[in-house]
This record gives structure tokens, sequence and C-alpha cells, in this order.
């Protein structure tokens, strides 16, 4: 019975302890407790899902229902007195902290020793927290006890530690010697002057800015990867033996010497303002920026650091600076140094460069990149500069002639001056919706740009990106679209002021559809030239010059009596007798695509033979047609001479060397090719073409298509300059070949009989040009037909309201119908007119036009009036 009585007595007193309810001194931290439910963030239960404390909805808090607690957020509660944390004895993460918010708490005083499990502590902000008892809250792995006011914070006992945040708590003494599992330490704006880190060996981070320390000892830590220590008064830092650290921030110090030495894994090192008289670099070949400012240096290292992409050491005493095995490096600031010479000619990627106020006589910058930022203002010793004859005027403008020093390709006479950068991007918005990261870049446009007094142009590359250096001044940039009535660009113009204006200054353009347009081009290039016996290579390069997607096919044809078809890249959609057909889908506003076919030219040993200077003759036909605006370049002709023995390095117009009348005033087309015949990859190509403005208009030229990555630069009056930079064209006889193909308009005022001409200078790199040969074409009238319409078709009614019928009269069958206006411009094409007895012209303008008929018979054309 005695056993019974002691049961019940016992259950009973376990049921009253469960069930005591807390009584809490701090209204706010109670009322916080009771709004906790599966809603808010307030607590977690013991399995980590977010719950309610007030489990049975009395509005109290009993014992169970705090130990059934795992975390608790009580930041920004106006919670002032804490006393009853210690019922929850299950808590693993406990949050004070005030931030953002004007409800902060205000706790003088807190003790939670009785919270054992916890592992998690913030009481970031509680800034009148002088006196904290967590002596038993051995278990923790974070602390954050930044802003507070903790002035002595000893952490030897909290071994599991692996954060400690306490930036500014007015540590006068900070002690985490032991923390074996220490990762990361932040401790910025303290006030103490020592830290021994020996013993943290799994430091990954430590983070001490704006203190009081006087030295640092980290070396031999192997698992720090970031140190950052500025604004100290740091007098010794030890890092030696840091393999993994990367990066390193110890600016504004005391420091006279620094070993960084045979660091691995160092990228970044930042030790501006110090009293450095020694920088060791040395086998820290990782590195990649180093900024060592207003220091004392007179010597600096770095020519063997091979990965490094910038260096700055501005106000120093350097008397030279070698660079000519950094290949990688892009920046180099040195101003307010002593240096004399600068050689930068070895690195390719070097095109930022600041050097004022030096002791400079001589510079070589010929390391192939025609876009510098340069500064070497307060340079008044400067004798030579070294740099490549085509970039005078393009590098340094401002000076203006004669240059004050001398300048010269081999290091004799070179300009000289200051640039600014005008940079953007390209887009098309085809919903008109503004450009956005969705829409598509827009490829080689061009640009107009004045100063006032000069004007240039620019064709920017294929990437959809621009970048313009410009001199001092105002100058304004305007974008200028071939079919400008199908596009609308924003903004129209653009006029900086330099130095005004920040450089680089930042422009994007924004070209949006106006209307419904429709344009296609097909072009044709001779890559390989024809010659008997061998392979013979041709590109189609078909274009949408509208503002509309389209779909459609294009056709190539060819004389398969002499020419046996041997590939096409893609492959074709059809095939029939001297036809190859490939079908394309979604071709975008401004996009090109190409096709490459090989074909194999009989030889004087086969029937039909083929001999140097027979002439070939190639059409293509950009399919649809139909409500084409300028349905004269949906086709193309192409009339090639074979050859034997041909220059690599030629000019051809693709029209050939008679033209119809019907071209005058409108375009025509050229290739240049080029071809390294040396012994060296050619890193920069330039072709240079004075353009004849008294036969062309040099307003009208558009790049059709290229070999590889180029830029066009179109001054002066007539010149016209393709840059091919960094191209590093092979010299092996598969890889050694580039060129260019573009158009431009014939003046309207020529006249048939009228004859022009072209060539072009071709510069690899700072070798003498290569002279192409002249083409040269005549407008003449073209042979008569090969038979008279009338005597074999008839066409009715004319003129013609809506359709035109086509009769034959001596069963003579139709190959193929074109209709021209009377400027020769193609406006209908029918390639596959063997069943086609009419012509629907309902939507040609009023007005003459010539139908022309082709069959087995040959050809002939008959005029016809539209009303």
């Amino acid at each position: 019975m005695k056993k019974n009585y002691f049961f019940l007595f016992t259950f009973f007193l376990l049921v009253k302890v469960n069930a005591q309810v807390i009584q809490f001194k701090d209204s706010n931290f109670k009322t916080k407790l009771i709004q906790a439910n599966t809603s808010n963030t307030i607590a977690k239960d013991l399995q980590g899902n977010y719950c309610k404390i007030d489990l049975n909805g009395d509005y109290e808090i009993q014992v169970s229902e705090a130990q059934n607690v795992s975390s608790l957020n009580l930041s920004n509660s106006l919670i002032s007195d804490l006393a009853e944390i210690e019922n929850f004895t299950q808590l693993n993460d406990l949050d004070l902290s005030n931030e953002g918010s004007v409800y902060y708490n205000d706790i003088k005083s807190l003790n939670i020793s009785a919270l054992t499990k916890l592992q998690y502590f913030n009481c970031k902000a509680n800034y009148n927290l002088k006196n904290l008892d967590f002596t038993g809250c051995t278990n923790l792995t974070s602390l954050n006890c930044s802003s507070t006011n903790f002035g002595v914070l000893d952490l030897r006992s909290f071994t599991k530690l692996e954060t400690v945040e306490a930036d500014s708590a007015y540590l006068t003494l900070l002690d985490v010697s032991g923390l074996l599992k220490l990762k990361t330490l932040f401790a910025s704006g303290n006030l103490f002057t020592a830290l021994d880190l020996t013993t943290c060996k799994d430091l990954k981070e430590v983070v001490m800015s704006t203190g009081g320390l006087i030295s640092l000892d980290v070396s031999g830590l192997t698992k720090l990867e970031k140190i950052n220590v500025y604004n100290n008064k740091l007098t010794s830092l030890k890092i030696s033996g840091c393999n993994s650290l990367f990066h390193v921030d110890a600016w504004i110090n005391k420091l006279t010497a620094l070993d960084a030495s045979n660091l691995k894994s160092l990228t970044y090192l930042d030790v501006n303002y110090n009293e450095l008289q020694i920088l060791n670099l040395q086998n820290s070949n990782s590195l990649e920026n180093v900024s060592c400012n207003n220091n004392k240096l007179s010597a600096l290292d770095v020519n063997e650091l091979l990965n490094l992409k910038g260096l700055y050491c501005n106000y120093n005493n350097l008397t030279s600076i070698e660079v000519d095995k950094l290949k990688k490096l892009e920046w180099l600031t040195i101003s307010f140094n002593k240096i004399e010479n600068l050689d930068i000619s070895s690195c390719p990627l070097l095109a930022n460069i600041h050097i004022d106020n030096n002791n400079l006589l001589f510079v070589n910058q010929k390391n192939g990149i025609r876009k510098y930022n340069y500064q070497y203002y307060s340079n008044d010793n400067l004798k030579y500069i070294c740099c490549n004859e085509d970039e005078l005027d393009f590098l340094f403008p401002s000076y203006g002639a004669p240059y004050p020093f001398s300048v010269n390709t081999y290091c004799s006479f070179t300009p000289g001056g200051v640039f600014y950068t005008l940079k953007g991007t390209n887009k098309f918005d085809s919903n008109n919706n503004d450009c956005d990261e969705s829409d598509i870049k827009l490829p080689n446009l061009k640009y107009k740009i004045t100063d006032g007094v000069k004007s240039s142009n620019i064709i920017a590359n294929s990437s959809g990106n621009y970048e313009l250096q410009v001199g001092e001044g105002t100058h304004t940039i305007s974008p200028v679209i071939e079919n400008p009535a199908y596009f609308k660009v924003s903004p129209e113009s653009v006029s900086i002021t330099f130095p005004g204006a920040a450089s680089p200054f930042v422009q994007n353009f924004c070209v949006t559809p106006n209307g419904d347009h429709q344009d296609l081009e097909v072009t044709l290039l001779p890559l390989i030239p024809a010659r008997p016996g061998f392979d013979a290579t041709y590109k189609l390069v078909y274009k949408n010059k509208g503002n509309q997607v389209k779909s459609g096919s294009v056709s190539f044809d060819f004389n398969d009596g002499v020419l046996d078809f041997i590939a096409a890249v893609p492959q074709i959609t059809s095939e029939l007798t001297n036809k190859l057909v490939w079908e394309y889908a979604n071709l975008q506003p401004f996009e090109s695509r190409e096709i490459l076919v090989t074909l194999n030219v009989n030889s004087p040993m086969e029937t039909p033979a083929v001999n140097i200077n027979d002439r070939l003759s190639f059409n293509t036909l950009i399919l649809p047609i139909a409500d084409d605006e300028k349905p004269v370049d949906n086709s193309f002709a192409l009339r090639q001479t074979v050859v034997g023995s041909y220059d690599p390095n030629d000019k051809t117009c693709l029209e050939g060397d008679v033209i119809k009348p019907e071209l005058i005033g409108e375009y025509v087309h050229y290739l240049i090719r080029f071809e390294n015949t040396g012994t060296y990859p050619a890193e920069n190509i330039v072709v240079k073409d004075l353009i004849d403005v008294s036969k062309f208009d040099l307003s009208t030229l558009v790049p059709t298509d290229e070999s590889h990555s180029y830029i066009t630069k179109i001054s002066g009056e007539n010149k016209v300059e393709f840059i091919f930079e960094k191209i590093n064209l092979p010299f092996d006889n598969a890889n050694n070949d580039g060129y260019i193909a573009f158009k431009i308009k014939t003046l309207p005022t020529l006249k048939t009989g009228d004859s022009f001409t072209n060539e072009a200078n071709i510069y690899f790199d700072y070798n003498f040009p290569i002279l192409t040969n002249k083409a040269t074409s005549t407008f003449k009238t073209l042979g008569t037909p090969d038979f008279e319409f009338s005597k074999y078709f008839s066409i009715y009614p004319n003129p013609v309201k809506d359709v035109l019928n086509i009769a034959s009269k001596n069963n003579l069958e139709i190959g193929a119908l074109a209709v021209y206006d009377i400027l020769g411009q193609l406006v209908i094409a029918v390639p596959n007119a063997h069943a086609t007895s009419s012509i629907d012209v309902s939507n040609l303008r009023t007005g003459n036009y010539i139908l022309k008929v082709k069959t087995d018979k040959g050809s002939s054309a008959v005029k016809f009036i539209k009303k």
C-alpha cells in the first residue's frame, strides 16, 4: 500500500511541474511567445517546424510548452528582461538581434547558462548589453555579438565555435585561442591591439578592419582563404605558409615590409597607403591584382607573375618596371614614380595605362591594340612613343601636329594624347516593350561620330557591342540604319562632352520595328576561285533586312554540265538539275545565315571542257519574294572567270566586269581576299580601301560578310578601313585565308559606258601593305534577246489590272518568269514556271514593267503596263 501512495505522489508531482505556468517579468517577452504560430517565424518545435508555443490556448506559457521549443526569433521585440529564458532548456537557436526596426530590444544583462543545448546565439545590436553569462553554452557553434558593449570577450571554453561575429563590440580583449574549429572571425571596429590566432587551424576568413591592431601573425594557417585588416596600425603582418589564402586587404596601415611570397593561391593583394619599402611577391604565381599605391617602393619584381591582370602602384619611387612576360596584363597604373622607359609590346591585352607624372623618355606600345585608355600627363621629357603608323590619328588626336615628341613604327616619331571611351550595347526590341536582357543583340551597327569639325563612321563588330575612343571635346554619336524607314532607334543620337563626362561613358541603343516591312537579301561569294579540274567553294549569305520574322527557301543555280556538286553545309533540302534548294525558318530581323557549297570544275580533258578565262554563271534566289519591298536583292547573279594560278590577295567585283545599265545607282558587291603567306601568324590585319567618291556613294557602304571578327572605320573623304584585330591568322595553307565582302551604291549620275575601278591595300601587322589588283567594271547594255517574244508568246490583257496571262504559240515550255520595273529591279520571280500560264500583278504599282521569259530556246522579254 505504501508503494502505491508513493507512486501516486510522484505522478501528481510531475504533472504539477509540467503544468506549471511561467511567470514573466517582461510582458513583451510573454506577448512575443504567445504570438508564435505556424504562420510566422518566431518559434520552431523539436522537429524543426515553425510552431505555436501556447499549445493549450490559455494565453499562458507552461514549462512543458517551453521545453517543446528548439528555436526562438525574438529580434526587434521591445524586450528588456529575458530572465525566464532559462525554462527553454531545449533551445539550440536564439536570436535577440536588433536590425532594421525601431522596436529594438533593450537588454542590459542576460544569463543563458541553462541553455546547454544552444548552438546558435545572436545578440547583435543590443547596444546596452554589457553583462552576458553563457558559461554553460559549451555547444555553441555560432556567436554574433556585434554592436554590443562587452568590452572583454573570452571564448576559450567554447571549443565548438565555428563562427564569431564581434564587430563594434568595444572589445579591449578578444581571446579565441584554442578554438580549433573556428572558421570565420569578424571583429572590426574594436580596441584590442593584439590577437592570438595561431591555434585556430580551421580558420578560413578573418575580417578585423578599422581597429587598433599593431601586429598579427596568421602564418601557418593553411586553411585561411581571406584576410581583411585594412585601417589598423599594423607594423607587422605575417602570412607565410597560408597556402589557401587568395585575398589580402591590408591597406592604410604602417607596414614597412611584407613577405607575400610562395602563396600559391593568392590572387588579390591590396597594401595601399602603407610605408612599404620591401614587397616580396616571389612565386605567388596566381596573383591577378596587386595594389601598392602610396608606399615607398623603389623596386618591384612582378615579371614572373604570369597571371597578373592588374598592377596599381601609383605614388612610389619606382625607377623601372618590367612587364614583358605578362601576357594577361590588362591594367597598369604607375603614375607619380620615376620611370624613364616602358615597354609593353609583349602585353597583348594591355589596354589601360596610367603613367602620369614620371620621367618618361621612351614608350613602346606596339602591342597590337588600337583601343587604348592611356594617360601620359606631365611627362615633359618624353622623346619617343613607338606605335603603328595607322594608329597615329586614332590614338592621339588631341596633340595635333607637329607632335611634341618623336613618333615612328620603329621608335621614332610617334603620336600621343589622352582618350575617352564611349561604349554600349545595341539591341533589337521586336515586341516594342523596351529593350531588356531577353532581346537579341544587334550586330554590325553603323555609327556616325562627329565633334562638330570632323566626322567619321564606325561599323561595330558582330557581338552587338560597340566601343569608341575619342579625344577631348563634345562628340555626337548617331546610329545609322541601312533602311531607316523600317526601324526606330532610341535615342536617335547622344552628345557627350569630355572630360566633363565620366569615362567610360555607357550609352546603349534600342532598335524597334517601325510598321511592317519585309525585305530579304541574298549574296553569293566565291571563296575559292574556279580552276579547271579543282574544287571551288562558294558561300551564300542571306539576311533579313526587314523587321518581320521570315521563313522560306534559298536556291542556287549552276551549270551542272561543267560543274559537279560535291558537298554543302548545311545539307540541301532538295536537288534538281542545275539547282540546289535549302529551306529556312524563323530568320530574325538583322539575322544573317550562310551556306557553303563545294563544286568541282570540269578539267580541259572532260566533256564539256572548262578552260582558263571561261565564264561560269551562278544565280541565287531567296523566297518569299511577294510583299518584299526591295525584291531586286532577293536574287544575285555571279559571273565568274575561270583562272589558273591566282593572287591570294585580290579584289573582285561580283557583278563582273560588265554590268547592265539598269543597275546604275544600285548596289554593286566587292570581295577582298587576303592570305598570310609569311612564316608566323598575323596578329592584326587592316584592309584599307580608298573609295572613288566620283563614282560611288560612300555613305551607302555596308559590309555583307567576313571571315573573322572585325570593325569598320570610315574617315576622311574616302578612306575605309576594315580592321581585323587579334585574329592571329595562321600561316599554314589550310587556315591562312581571310576576306571581307561589302556592297556600295554607284552614283545615279553615271551613264552607260562609264567605268569604275576599285583597289585596296592590305596591311599584315607592321609590314608594308600589299596592293590588290584593280577591279574595273563598265556599265554596258547586255546582249539582245535570244528570240522575238511575239513569235512564240502573247500576253493579255495589256494594260492589266490583276492577272497577266501568258499564252504559248508554239508549245514552247516556260522555264522561269520574272517581272522587272523600269529601273531593272526584280519585283516578281517565278523560278519554276513549267505549269504557269498567268501571273498575279495586282500588288504592283501603276506603271511600266518588263516580263522576262526563260525557255529551252533562250530568253526574251516584253513590256506591259500595270493599270
